[in-house]
């Protein structure tokens, strides 16, 4: 696993370069304690939102303190403080957590860091396929019959696989394409789901293949396609940041199959790292608002004879057609204006599509709602 220093260590270099950017009002909790006692599950954009107004600020405060090993790693028990420092606002470790006396080093290992944000979301999702090409799984080999006579496979059981010829590797992900992701405004695809069926380790190569299923997401099924399974390391070292360009565009879909979206659920959105969409890009979801009927529109229009004719779309008024009333003036609805409904942050992004966690929610979300620059 990696070390998740980088994300405090990139903090320190832009707090140390750009200093304070923002006013200290705009900046600063104003509910924010004196002082912190860091806790077991935590994570650091929970520290820092007890100590900002927006948490991805962490690097405009934060305070190296040269006398501390590692400075830019946090552990449960650590005791932080915010203090003044020539007018601004700085946040340090006032406090160490328990230490090993001998030989006088801290006994934390660097796995027990605070993470970035709540790691176990979003473990399954980073080493993953999640994101395929039109015919991008077409040439890989395929389920083509099970072992033992089952019509769908499972955990602990064994299927036959065309043409795996070497040992080169020997755990695979095993994957079926799933629906096209679009473009919420323009409707283009731009991309299509890999859906993650089962995890399985190679047991016999050839034409056939023999493939033992170690684990399963859902029903194995005839035809999914068998790929050997990425080797990268898990990424949990991200640092928070807002856009650098203007970002307009929407949630597409959710991975976890409900209606509603709240704190922690992984979304798609259809903006990716042609747009500016990387790593750690923080994003405001914006709820669309609703187009909800005027009555008072509607009881005005009513009033209005059917035996005139009338212009003025602004007072209710159409020019009377053989359907008499059947164009609807557009005064009879009214689309609200969008709502802010929470907070995401990017933690893979693809060319065109990317996947976020939703870190902090006002009001329940939706699929098509908006994301904007916070």
């Amino acid at each position: 696993m990696k070390r998740i220093s980088r994300f405090f260590l990139t903090a320190i270099l832009v707090a140390g370069i750009s200093g304070i950017s923002l006013a200290t009002d705009d900046l600063i909790n104003p509910k924010h304690p004196d002082r912190y006692v860091v806790q077991k599950g935590d994570t650091l954009w929970d520290i820092s939102a007890r100590f900002l107004r927006k948490p991805w600020l962490w690097p405009e405060i934060w305070q190296v303190n040269p006398q501390i090993r590692n400075p830019h790693l946090i552990y449960p028990g650590d005791e932080l403080e915010l203090v003044y420092i020539d007018g601004k606002p700085r946040l340090r470790i006032a406090k160490k957590g328990p230490l090993k006396l001998s030989p006088g080093i801290r006994s934390h290992a660097l796995g027990s860091a605070i993470p970035a944000v709540p790691i176990d979301a979003i473990a399954p999702f980073l080493t993953r396929p999640l994101v395929v090409e039109k015919n991008g799984l077409e040439h890989k080999p395929y389920l083509v019959a099970f072992a033992d006579e089952h019509i769908v496979a499972g955990a602990g059981q064994r299927i036959y696989v065309r043409d795996i010829p070497t040992w080169e590797h020997k755990k695979f992900d095993i994957l079926r394409a799933g629906p096209a992701y679009k473009d919420g405004d323009t409707g283009e695809v731009l991309g299509y789901q890999a859906l993650l069926t089962g995890i399985g380790t190679l047991q016999r190569t050839g034409d056939p293949a023999t493939v033992y299923i170690d684990a399963t997401k859902t029903e194995i099924l005839l035809g999914d396609r068998v790929v050997p399974t990425e080797q990268e390391a898990l990424t949990t070292d991200f640092y928070p940041h807002a856009p650098k360009q203007e970002v307009k565009g929407n949630i597409i879909a959710m991975l976890n199959g409900f209606s509603q979206i709240g704190q922690y659920d992984i979304v798609v959105l259809d903006r990716g790292l042609a747009d500016g969409v990387d790593t750690g890009t923080v994003l405001q979801v914006n709820s669309r608002g609703e187009t909800v009927p005027d009555h008072v529109a509607r009881e005005a229009r009513n009033l209005i004879p059917d035996v005139a004719e009338y212009i003025d779309d602004r007072l209710l008024t159409h020019t009377i057609s053989d359907q008499k009333w059947a164009k609807k003036s557009r005064w009879e609805t009214v689309t609200l204006p969008d709502e802010a409904a929470g907070l995401l942050m990017v933690f893979r992004s693809f060319e065109r599509v990317s996947f976020g966690i939703i870190m902090h929610a006002q009001r329940a979300m939706h699929v098509r709602d908006r994301i904007v620059n916070p």
